[in-house]
């Protein structure tokens, strides 16, 4: 079996990410125009017909610019909870009824050969999740727009075989710089985002044999750069003995375009 994961965008501009197999193929969020989701999956290989389900992950406009162009243009099910879908159901326009699903927290949702369940982060949303993508031998989660770290995404983050962490900002650059006091006490609260400090902490804690393929997305434009998102977070992991460089494949996920692709395979 190969299931392929992968993200078509990422960060504040928009989020997009793609995880499929043979058989199944799925979008997490479409927070950018439906244009550039074509695009995407075209560098997939993959035409909008191709896909199965969209599971969003809360309403903010840069996780559901696309969902309702997507969704009426191929006729493709949307999946949210029921907070997400009343926060979100007059951004997106008309809808099917057919495809308005929803989705709850803990419950499995069984696509072909891909199980997916949600789970709940604390986010300045409605009703936001992250989700945890199953197969019979592979995990991978999705876990962005976190304010802090819970038990609960604890639990789903472990025993993954790849993940999409966020890892928004470092605190020094958010704190010295041109976002108003307002901003920046969001982005640092407890419903906010993930510092790069936190997310290598957070993945400290969850890192097991299995875990081999690690995207850092979410990345803030402002208040971050690859370069200082992956050395924090390789400095912290190698506190704990952990050579990034040797023991995971880790990425940053592209913020306007297509990343690479892990193919995981068993």
């Amino acid at each position: 079996m190969k299931i392929d994961f992968t993200t078509i965008a990422s960060g504040s501009s928009g989020n997009c990410v793609y995880v499929g197999t043979e058989n199944t193929k799925v979008l997490f969020d479409a927070g950018i125009s439906g244009k550039k989701v074509e695009e995407g999956l075209k560098g997939l290989d993959i035409c909008g017909s191709d896909i199965d389900a969209i599971f969003v992950t809360h309403e903010h406009t840069d996780h559901i610019k696309g969902v309702g162009v997507m969704s009426r243009k191929y006729n493709i099910p949307i999946y949210a909870t029921e907070g997400t879908w009343d926060a979100m159901k007059d951004k997106i326009g008309k809808i099917r009824e057919e495809n308005i699903r929803y989705v709850y927290k803990r419950e499995k949702n069984i696509l072909n050969d891909l199980c997916i369940s949600s789970f709940e982060i604390p986010h300045d949303a409605a009703e936001p999740v992250g989700y945890s993508i199953m197969t019979d031998k592979f995990k991978i989660a999705i876990a962005t727009d976190i304010g802090h770290v819970t038990r609960e995404i604890l639990d789903n983050l472990k025993e993954c075989d790849a993940m999409l962490l966020e890892s928004n900002h470092d605190v020094d650059m958010l704190k010295d710089g041109s976002y108003t006091y307002e901003l920046k006490r969001r982005i640092l609260g407890k419903y906010g985002h993930l510092s790069n400090e936190t997310a290598g902490k957070l993945l400290a804690c969850v890192l097991s044999d299995k875990l081999k393929y690690i995207f850092l997305g979410h990345l803030s434009n402002e208040n971050n750069t690859p370069k200082l998102a992956y050395n924090t977070v390789k400095d912290i992991l190698k506190e704990y003995g952990v050579d990034m460089n040797r023991d995971l494949d880790v990425s940053l996920a592209e913020r306007y375009c297509l990343s690479r692709v892990y193919e995981l395979r068993g």
